[in-house]
């Protein structure tokens, strides 16, 4: 199973467009965003997917959020999501809070940590876990998504 992953929507429909467009034609089955949904519609974007949110520092208004996600039949975790997806272990947060993110980063819990917030595209490895940031579709240059490959775990980072 591939999944997309992607963060710091902040509301940018024209942005997220072009990453559903980018997600299609990688042939994802799922998708996962980390946080700064922005707006109720970035979900209805996803809605060919099984989708999986978590909240941000920027999203305000959780309740209205809550209500778009879930009435597009997705998944929202509030701040921390824990999920297996293919037998594997997943944590979904936007990283936020420093001490969770470490925390959760170095439990050894967890297949695959995917969090956003820094804007900045990142994967490594502490031990067994898979850290991904797919970086941010608004206020980064390039923008970014990306995928992993839950049988190999390998990720890919990309431009949209």
């Amino acid at each position: 199973m591939r999944i997309g992953v992607i963060s710091d929507t902040h509301g940018h429909v024209t942005n997220a467009l072009a990453a559903v467009r980018m997600l299609e034609s990688l042939d994802v089955q799922a998708v996962l965003h980390c946080g700064d949904i922005g707006s109720v519609e970035i979900p209805k974007l996803l809605r060919r997917w099984p989708a999986h949110f978590v909240f941000g520092n920027c999203d305000s208004d959780v309740d209205e959020l809550r209500a778009a996600i879930e009435q597009a039949g997705m998944a929202c975790y509030g701040l921390f999501g824990n999920l297996e997806l293919e037998s594997r272990r997943i944590a979904l947060l936007h990283s936020h809070d420093a001490k969770v993110f470490r925390e959760v980063c170095t439990s050894g819990k967890y297949d695959l940590v995917c969090y956003g917030h820094t804007h900045h595209a990142e994967q490594r490895r502490v031990g067994k876990t898979l850290i991904l940031n797919p970086g941010a579709l608004y206020r980064a240059t390039p923008h970014t998504i990306a995928t992993v490959d839950l049988a190999t775990m390998e990720a890919m980072i990309v431009p949209v």
